[in-house]
């Protein structure tokens, strides 16, 4: 594309950003055994491949790369620079999603479309998948669906689902578990001796999230 640097010095921008934010790689010789740099690497020419419109030749690369990487990134994805999927194991990123510069991908990120019964309602060739800003961080097992718009800058935590636009610079978490102490054990008496010992108390229920109590008491149930 005019304008855009050329594939050697977009994969030596790859390299180089994997080395910058992974602390456990010391060297570009280490970087290049790194899951989520070959990932991308393998995109970059499966891309290319299918916007010359050699679509099989497209899919076999994507379909070894998953299988190498278990990063699943369709050919028609359009990656931007210096994209960085730090461990890489489960990240599905659909079609006809966008993904800006310097984005970071942690492990098990979605990115994808509503599903079949939204999607065949859309006219042709609309999108189906987010556009992920520049610089926008996506935390281990994070989903963002459908088309919606995630700004620049955007932090979206380890767990959070994202079904709607997002301002640029937002912060979206997930709602947090809650630890709460063990009940106390009671003693009763023992069968043969009558000396009293701890009861097992059994498991203890997990507490309802926030969002659960609020279905709960609205009657979704």
């Amino acid at each position: 594309m005019p304008g855009q640097p050329g594939l050697l010095r977009t994969l030596i921008e790859d390299l180089d950003v994997v080395v910058a934010r992974d602390p456990s790689l010391g060297s570009r010789w280490e970087a290049l055994g790194h899951t989520g740099l070959s990932a991308v690497w393998a995109h970059r020419v499966a891309h290319r491949l299918y916007r010359r419109r050699l679509r099989t030749a497209a899919r076999i690369v994507a379909r070894v790369a998953r299988r190498r990487t278990g990063v699943e990134i369709h050919p028609g994805t359009v990656l931007g620079r210096r994209v960085f999927i730090d461990h890489g194991a489960s990240v599905v990123i659909g079609q006809t999603a966008v993904v800006g510069d310097d984005v970071t991908i942690y492990q098990q990120v979605t990115l994808g479309a509503v599903g079949w019964w939204t999607d065949n309602h859309r006219p042709p060739g609309a999108r189906r998948h987010p556009v992920v800003g520049d610089g926008v961080i996506l935390g281990a097992n994070a989903t963002v669906l459908g088309p919606v718009t995630i700004g620049d800058r955007a932090l979206i935590g380890a767990m959070a689902t994202v079904t709607e636009d997002l301002p640029p610079g937002a912060r979206v978490y997930a709602a947090r578990s809650v630890v709460r102490p063990a009940p106390a054990l009671r003693p009763v008496p023992d069968a043969e001796t009558g000396a009293g010992r701890p009861a097992d108390p059994g498991p203890v229920p997990a507490p309802a999230s926030d969002a659960v109590r609020m279905l709960a008491s609205a009657g979704s149930w």
